[in-house]
């Protein structure tokens, strides 16, 4: 867990030096949806040693250790005997228990939060995801700040400068709020960039679809399967992190690009959702969802409600989704097939993204569901419709051009549907579609 230390120790953060050996404690709250399973792959995921695992179960946090006294021993008791270096709680802590739980321990103690901040920082390898994860980092760090420098008072002046000061305190939250302010003016010249991108794709008319889903759900090698990329996959959470764009032929469609995001979790911080938002923002501009289940997990109606509702936090709840049941080598009797609703369309496709078995299914499902997103059409402008030519070529969707004797202009023009009805809608001109 390296990377956060560097973060601390670089904002002058300072805490005892330690290691990987950990104690995890994971206790069972009535309104929790912390999952130990799941906790222990996150942990597994960052690299550390589990040494030992303190369980219990209460019926709401304790507002001093999160756990009650009687558990804050035994954690200690067991930390001692292991001589465990960091303690990981399955659960979001208030500065306040973090900062008493380390007094009492002895050594570091993160939460649920700080521990996927550390993964993250783990698989950041673009220039925009490292940015992207520090800014998360330093949100995080910023309201625990008072746990360090407790030996200093004040800095003081020399003579004719002496008086109240400013705090370390004061100054580590200066110096960290000047670090964030730099990091999103870089990350909003990196959207800018993206939104280039964006435009590029919508004037050429290309769908774009988004691979969404639970982490370690085998998105990436789906992903690797459909387009012969090679993205890194492995049987880890979080193995993807930065997002990755691929061009994909789809007979009788043509191209469509397809992205490979970041995986999705139970409660997923907040600030790691803030930050990751131009990244996000690609799913949020999708034609097609693959919302990708691993279809062999026990707990999958619970995974995907977990990623139903950050598809909600993150506006993208009412884009269509096509869901795809990846992983059916590793279920018995289950056969590729395509799963339809009640107005006949594909809603579930039934593959294996490892073997590679109904793929051909999952292309012939998203033509269905992209097969009316692009057309190509013939618009006849009068001569007082202008300004919809002129917004017409600046979007570089016109084939070609005929002028009637009548004055009327003949356009032949290939588009995304949506973007053509929007015309249609804000245009005052009628405009005739043949």
């Amino acid at each position: 867990m390296s990377d956060i230390k560097k973060q601390q120790k670089k904002y002058f953060i300072e805490r005892e030096a330690g290691g990987d050996k950990a104690v995890l404690v994971h206790v069972e709250l009535p309104a929790s949806s912390a999952d130990l399973t799941e906790f222990k792959e996150l942990v597994r995921s960052a690299g550390a040693n589990v040494l030992a695992l303190v369980t219990g179960r209460r019926d709401r946090p304790e507002s001093k250790y999160f756990v009650g006294s009687g558990k804050a021993d035994e954690i200690k008791h067991v930390v001692s005997a292991n001589a465990a270096e960091i303690v990981i709680f399955n659960h979001d802590l208030t500065p306040a228990q973090e900062r008493n739980l380390e007094q009492l321990l002895q050594c570091r103690v993160i939460d649920r939060t700080g521990l996927i901040l550390d993964i993250f920082a783990q698989r950041a390898r673009t220039f925009e995801g490292k940015l992207q994860v520090e800014l998360a980092q330093l949100k995080h760090l910023s309201t625990r700040l008072v746990r360090g420098w407790t030996h200093l008072e004040r800095q003081r002046g020399g003579i004719g400068l002496r008086g109240p000061g400013e705090t370390q305190l004061e100054t580590d939250r200066r110096l960290i709020g000047s670090r964030m302010k730099t990091i999103n003016k870089r990350l909003q010249k990196v959207e800018v960039q993206r939104d280039q991108s964006r435009r590029s794709r919508i004037r050429a008319a290309i769908p774009t679809i988004s691979l969404v889903g639970y982490t370690n759900a085998g998105k990436s090698t789906l992903f690797n399967s459909l387009t012969e990329a090679h993205v890194y996959a492995a049987e880890q959470l979080f193995a993807t992190l930065d997002p990755t764009l691929r061009t994909l032929e789809i007979p009788l469609l043509g191209k469509v690009i397809i992205s490979d995001t970041v995986g999705f979790v139970r409660d997923l911080p907040h600030d790691l959702v803030a930050a990751f938002k131009s990244t996000l923002e690609e799913t949020r501009q999708a034609q097609l969802l693959l919302h990708v289940i691993d279809a062999h997990h026990a707990e999958k109606i619970d995974l995907i409600n977990a990623v139903e509702n950050v598809l909600t936090e993150i506006d993208a709840h009412e884009l269509p989704i096509l869901e795809v049941y990846n992983k059916i080598d590793l279920c018995e009797e289950t056969e590729p097939r395509i799963d339809r609703n009640e107005e006949g369309l594909p809603w579930r496709v039934w593959c294996s993204a490892l073997t590679g078995v109904g793929l051909d299914l999952l292309k012939s499902a998203i033509l269905e569901r992209l097969g009316d997103t692009v057309v190509n059409c013939e618009i006849i402008l009068t001569p007082q419709a202008g300004r919809v030519r002129a917004s017409l070529y600046q979007q570089g969707v016109v084939l070609s051009e005929e002028t009637q004797e009548s004055g009327d202009i003949i356009l032949q023009v290939r588009m995304q549907r949506i973007e053509l009805e929007k015309l249609l809608m804000q245009e005052e001109v009628k405009l005739h579609v043949a």
